[in-house]
């Protein structure tokens, strides 16, 4: 069986930025083993699987990391759309975040609507100590596909220097987003951790700008803004927001183009 592969780094205008992603489209779904075989394979944050749809869809998008299948990827879902569009929009309906827009921009920007993610203050001792923070507010999620923290700190060098234990963060069965106002270009600067579901330091997290979306319009005062995740390869994401979505905008670069061999024997 020869199936088609593509690597995309998302939310990046120039090769090795942002986030890579793996995009898959299938004719129909695989055994989900055999996904999760592919996504371990590939060794990135994530794998997008897709397969034509009909309806308020024209496909079907499922994710994996190496370890995991997830309920939202906004990454992969950009790449996606990077890779399937053939006009100015594509629509995908996914198992439990319900149907994602990609559209192009007059500029040639990508914009991903996401549902957003919500979140109200909590405590979470063992999270701090796991992050290897001495202090931040933390803030859980109410609503949302994905169980998530945001942990804010006083500024962007608490966040640049944050230096966690994943052994002790694979307990901590979420996805958990430092973030403090920007120190520069940007008006807010993040890391994000999911060591639980198979990746110890995301480089730019669409679903996380989901929760940060509302998060920080409400403290910004204002529904417009710009943030930067501060991972090694790193990556800026337009964040603006749209009632009960997040539109985040950002450009993708197409880097191997291949085909996946898969035999029995």
């Amino acid at each position: 069986m020869k199936l088609p592969f593509l690597q995309v780094d998302a939310f990046a205008d120039r090769p090795f930025g942002g986030n890579p992603a793996a995009v898959m489209p299938l004719a129909s779904w695989l055994p989900d083993e055999t996904m999760q075989a592919i996504a371990m394979e590939n060794n990135l944050s994530e794998t997008a699987f897709t397969v034509p749809a009909s309806g308020d869809a024209d496909y079907e998008l499922r994710w994996f990391t190496p370890t995991t299948e997830v309920a939202l990827c906004g990454h992969a879902t950009l790449a996606s759309g990077h890779v399937l569009m053939k006009g100015e929009e594509i629509r995908f309906r996914t198992r439990k975040a319900g149907v994602l827009v990609v559209r192009r921009e007059s500029g040639g920007e990508l914009t991903l609507e996401l549902p957003l993610t919500l979140v109200k203050p909590a405590t979470d001792q063992a999270l701090l100590a796991a992050l290897g923070l001495p202090e931040g507010e933390v803030f859980l999620s109410y609503r949302g596909a994905e169980a998530t923290a945001i942990i804010l700190v006083a500024d962007a060098k608490a966040v640049r220097d944050c230096a966690p234990d994943m052994r002790a963060l694979r307990d901590i069965d979420l996805m958990a987003i430092v973030t403090a106002p920007g120190d520069g270009h940007d008006d807010v600067v993040s890391r994000v951790f999911v060591p639980a579901w198979g990746v110890d330091e995301d480089p730019v997290t669409g679903s996380a700008h989901a929760a940060l979306a509302p998060f920080w319009a409400e403290r910004l005062g204002r529904e417009r803004f710009t943030a930067f995740q501060a991972s090694r390869r790193g990556g800026r994401v337009e964040c603006r927001l749209a009632g009960d979505r997040a539109l985040l905008g950002g450009h993708c670069v197409t880097v191997i183009e291949g085909t996946y061999r898969l035999s029995s024997g």
